[in-house]
């Protein structure tokens, strides 16, 4: 896919990039992101603004005890930072006369196909009117087992829920290097094929100063964007024209090559692994049939050698060999009850349908 044929991005701004060294808002940075969001909306893209924060505009406004609940302090914080960085935004984008809408999610809203396409409808109507939706997780609400592992989780579902075509995820290194940056001889690998998956032999899993997440967790969600379909790009936020240079296919950052594109209602299973509610076990002989074609598969009960946890029609389910290796995931398509009835028979409708079937790469060895 070239560059100019980009009709749709979501791009992503990490904390550390609209941070000063002292923790709050770089306003310079943002104006120019903003600048070259403008630029792009004017050249006929639709652009979604997944960005990150709402704690250091927080901490901008108001000084809190160390001695403060963590998890208090990060709702205070990022519940009056907020209001300050859609507040920014707002302001830096009217000079270019656009609008911004703020839209904070949670897992809890992409755990259910109503409410995931309840977000999908909105985000399309904004796009519609030239809006540029800015997404954001609720802090205030998104604690412990419900928080996302970063925005860079989120950026990636929004990605796949709207449809884009690539994915900036803006942070404030060059891209992804061959070992680490510090060591003499590090370079940037310009290119990274969605097939590649030992990131851990040369990527640290440090995190950044102000955010929640590191560069491992950015090569597991850029590739499994790219297995479906969407180009990522990993670049330097804070380079001037980072942005106009990417969409011009300008040598800059790394990419991660996609995939054939797959359909939406994949991409949606793709994403869910963090909402399945069981485990189903395959046979060899289903796990055969998986793996020795990637033509249109479904999963029937025959396969099914075990099942664990509970579920109903409609809830996300990983696949796994009876060794455990997880291959994928599925809608079911029939409650657990009625799959542990079923299992080991023939001539029974399908469990996982193939157009609700996601496979990891390593189900086809």
């Amino acid at each position: 896919m070239q560059a100019s044929a980009y009709k749709k991005i979501i791009v992503k701004v990490g904390s550390n990039v609209i941070a000063g060294a002292d923790g709050l808002p770089d306003v310079e940075v943002m104006g120019r992101l903003i600048g070259q969001i403008a630029g792009a909306k004017k050249r006929g893209l639709d652009v979604v603004l997944v960005s990150s924060g709402a704690v250091a505009s927080g901490r901008s406004l108001v000084p809190v005890s160390d001695r403060t609940d963590p998890i208090a302090r990060r709702q205070l914080l990022a519940s009056i930072g907020q209001v300050r960085l859609i507040n920014t935004y707002t302001r830096l984008l009217q000079p270019h006369g656009l609008l911004c809408a703020q839209i904070l999610v949670t897992k809890e809203d992409f755990r259910d196909r109503m409410h995931y396409l309840n977000m999908k409808r909105c985000l399309a109507t904004l796009l519609q009117n030239s809006i540029i939706p800015i997404i954001n997780e609720n802090d205030v609400v998104s604690v412990t087992e419900l928080m996302f592992t970063d925005n860079d989780e989120l950026a990636g579902l929004i990605a796949s829920m709207a449809g884009a075509d690539a994915l900036l995820i803006l942070t404030n290194v060059d891209g992804i290097y061959d070992r680490p940056p510090r060591e003499p001889g590090a370079a940037v690998i310009p290119v990274i094929d969605p097939t590649r998956t030992d990131f851990s032999s040369f990527i640290s899993a440090e995190k950044s100063n102000f955010g929640r997440g590191g560069m491992l967790t950015k090569c597991s969600m850029a590739q499994k964007l790219a297995s479906v379909g969407i180009k990522v790009h990993i670049a330097n936020g804070k380079t001037p024209d980072i942005i106009t240079a990417i969409l011009a296919d300008e040598p800059v950052g790394t990419v991660f090559v996609p995939h054939a594109s797959q359909s939406k209602l994949k991409r949606w299973v793709a994403h869910s692994e963090g909402y399945a509610k069981g485990f189903v076990y395959i046979n060899g002989g289903a796990r055969a049939r998986l793996a020795q074609t990637r033509k249109a598969t479904s999963l029937l009960p025959v396969g099914i050698a075990r099942i664990e946890g509970t579920f109903q029609k409609g809830d996300i389910i990983k696949i796994a060999a009876e060794d455990g290796e997880v291959l994928g995931l599925g809608m079911a398509q029939y409650s657990s009850v009625l799959a542990q009835s079923y299992a080991g028979e023939k001539n029974k409708k399908p469990l996982v349908h193939y157009d609700y079937l996601f496979l990891y790469d390593t189900a086809y060895k």
